[in-house]
């Protein structure tokens, strides 16, 4: 027997209702990361985003996307490197600090400057400087192919973000 998807409660998706799409998705918990480059004019730029995805192994590429409207856009377009910092789950104070505008997102935060000129935190879980490859069209976001060339990691527990909460993950009892 084949029911229908109102028969089975599936919903119609209705884009004109941003916080309920966004709820939705919500529902999928993801890492947090912090993303820095080089503006164009030599600024420290850094964004949290919690839209990073594995790609592929060979060769090693990433994933993440910025909204189109995000003042920081051009600036990644035209950088030839970002870093991304998968964040540790004391870090939301970080996560939450480089999700709001300021001046200069880098006062007060430990990091250090790499040879290709980007602002590096201090203490993520880890670090995955990346070549720009490319950018594709994603609605109303931009969607950026990152080659990773150089990184460093450590070992301890992820910062998790689900339905519009910090999380901890914890270890499955029935895996111990």
């Amino acid at each position: 027997m084949t029911y229908s998807a109102t028969d089975l409660g599936l919903k119609t998706i209705n884009c004109k209702e941003p916080r309920n799409i966004r709820n939705l998705l919500g529902q999928f918990a993801t890492g947090v990361t912090v993303i820095t480059t080089r503006g164009q004019d030599g600024r420290k730029i850094g964004m949290t985003a919690n839209s990073f995805s594995s790609l592929s192994l060979d060769p090693p590429l990433i994933l993440w996307s910025l909204s189109k409207t995000a003042p920081s856009l051009p600036d990644f377009v035209a950088a030839s490197h970002f870093a991304i910092h998968v964040l540790g789950h004391q870090q939301h104070d970080v996560s939450g600090h480089f999700s709001k505008g300021a001046e200069d997102k880098f006062a007060n935060i430990a990091h250090q400057m790499c040879d290709l000129g980007l602002p590096i935190l201090e203490e993520s879980l880890a670090t995955l400087v990346c070549r720009n490859v490319n950018q594709y069209e994603g609605g109303d976001h931009l969607i950026f192919i990152g080659e990773i060339e150089h990184y460093r990691q450590t070992q301890g527990d992820p910062l998790v973000f689900h339905a519009g909460k910090y999380r901890i993950a914890a270890e499955h009892p029935q895996t111990l």
